[in-house]
C-alpha cells in the first residue's frame, strides 16, 4: 500500500520450507488484497494462524466496535455533531455504502481482546492521547495528530497509555494514496505533499504473546475467535501491506496566487472518498486574494470536516472535536461575514481533517443525540 519492507527472518524464496533454529517448520501466511491480484505481505508464524480453539457468534464489544444504527431519513440541512459529548467507546455517527464514520474515546487500558475488521480498512485520526498499536507486524506508538491506518483483516489491539480520543473512518472499498502522487514505479513523486520518510512502520521485535480472543467484524456482524497460537507469533514478514502512522503536521501544504480548490489538500483516498488535511499554512499571495473558501455548490459531494484546533476562517462557533456535515444539494460556504473578514490575512493556523464523499451519508441515531441543532440556522 506504501512501499516494500522486510522485517525479521524470512526465507530466500516464498512458499518454500522454512524452519526455526530448532528445526521446527514455520507457517507461512499470505496476507493479500483484491484476491491475489494486488498488494500483499507474507508473514511467518510459529503456529498455524488459521486454527482456533473456539469460534462463534458474538454481540460485539462497544469498546472495540459497534454496528451503525441508521436514523430515519432526515430533512436536508447542515449538521454539526459535538464530539466532545461522545461517550466512552466507539460511536458511529455517519454511514454510507463506502464508509462508516465513528467517534472514539478510550481510557488508559490494556485489553486481552483484539479486533479484526473484515468490513474495511480503518483510518484513525488521533485527536489526543497516546497508545501503542499492537499487530502481527510489530508495535507502533501513536499519539496526538497521527493518522493511523490498520489494513482490513489485520488482528490488532490498542494499548492505551494516555486517554485516547479521535475519529475513525471504516473504508469499505479499501485505502490508497492518490494516484497523482506516484511515479510509474510506485515511488512518491518529489512534488507530492509527503515523502516515504513521513510514514512510520511498526517496530518489529519477533514473536510475543497476543490477545487471547479476537473480535472479528464482517457484514456488521461479530464473531469471537480464540486462536490456538498467538496471532503475534511472527518471526518475520515482508511485503507492501502493513499498518502505518502519518503525522498530519508532516503534510506539505501548497498555496497559490489566488485561492485554490480543496483538492490541493488531498491526502488519502478510497473508492468514492477523498481525505484532505488542513494544516497551518501561508494563504494566497495576490494582493486582492480572498483567503476564505469561496461558496461552492458541489452537487456530487457530501462534505465532512473534523475540527482539531486553530482559527477556522470559514466557520463561527465551531470548536475542537466538532464534526460538520454539509450535504450535496445545499450550497457549501463560509458563515456570513467570514468571507469578507478574511481579506488581507496572510496565514492560517487551522488544523482539520476533511472527507468528501460521492454517495450521500446517513446520520445514525447516536449522531442525533450529539447534534448541535442551531448550526443550520446560523447561516441566516
Amino acid at each position: 500500500m506504501l512501499h516494500y519492507l522486510s522485517r525479521g527472518s524470512v526465507p530466500a524464496k516464498p512458499h518454500t520450507v522454512f524452519r526455526d533454529a530448532r528445526g521446527k517448520l514455520l507457517y507461512e501466511e499470505c496476507f493479500t488484497r483484491r484476491g491475489f491480484d494486488t498488494e500483499f505481505s507474507i508473514l511467518y508464524h510459529e503456529g498455524p494462524p488459521q486454527v482456533d480453539e473456539e469460534i462463534g457468534p458474538s454481540e460485539g464489544d462497544p469498546r472495540l466496535r459497534v454496528a451503525a444504527t441508521l436514523a430515519p431519513p432526515q430533512p436536508l440541512r447542515r449538521r454539526l455533531v459535538l464530539g466532545e459529548n461522545a461517550p466512552q467507546g466507539v460511536t458511529p455517527i455517519l454511514a454510507s455504502e463506502d464508509v462508516v464514520v465513528s467517534l472514539e474515546r478510550h481510557p488508559p487500558m490494556e485489553s486481552d481482546i483484539g479486533f479484526s475488521n473484515g468490513d474495511g480498512d480503518d483510518l484513525h485520526f488521533v485527536y489526543s492521547g497516546k497508545a501503542v498499536l499492537e499487530t502481527p507486524f510489530g508495535d507502533l506508538p501513536v499519539g496526538e495528530g497521527d493518522y493511523v491506518l490498520v489494513p482490513r483483516g489485520v488482528p490488532h489491539r490498542f494499548r492505551v497509555l494516555e486517554a485516547l480520543e479521535g475519529i475513525v473512518f471504516e473504508l469499505r472499498g479499501g485505502f490508497h494514496l492518490p494516484v497523482q502522487f506516484r511515479n510509474p514505479v510506485g515511488q512518491l513523486k518529489m512534488d507530492a505533499p509527503f515523502t516515504h520518510r513521513d510514514f512510520r512502520a511498526p517496530g518489529f521485535t519477533g514473536p510475543r504473546p497476543g490477545p487471547s480472543e479476537i473480535l472479528v467484524k464482517k457484514g456488521d456482524r461479530f464473531v469471537k475467535r480464540r486462536p490456538r497460537s498467538s496471532v503475534f507469533d511472527v518471526v518475520g514478514w515482508d511485503g507492501t501491506v502493513w499498518p502505518f502512522a502519518f503525522p498530519i503536521l508532516a503534510y506539505q501544504p501548497k498555496t497559490g496566487l489566488i485561492h485554490l480548490p480543496p483538492t490541493i489538500h488531498a491526502t488519502f483516498a478510497a473508492p468514492g472518498l477523498l481525505f484532505c488535511s488542513f494544516v497551518p499554512r501561508v494563504t494566497d499571495t495576490h494582493p486582492d486574494a480572498i483567503p476564505c473558501p469561496y461558496p461552492h455548490t458541489s452537487v456530487d459531494c457530501d462534505e465532512v470536516i473534523y475540527y482539531v484546533r486553530g482559527n477556522f476562517t470559514s466557520r463561527k462557533g465551531v470548536g475542537p472535536r466538532a464534526i460538520s456535515l454539509h450535504p450535496m444539494g445545499v450550497p457549501h460556504g463560509p458563515h456570513p461575514g467570514s468571507y469578507e473578514a478574511s481579506i488581507g490575512t496572510r496565514s492560517t493556523d487551522e488544523l482539520a481533517v476533511m472527507m468528501d464523499t460521492f454517495r450521500p451519508l446517513s446520520l445514525t441515531t447516536q449522531a442525533l443525540a450529539l447534534e448541535h441543532t442551531p448550526y443550520h440556522e446560523s447561516w441566516k
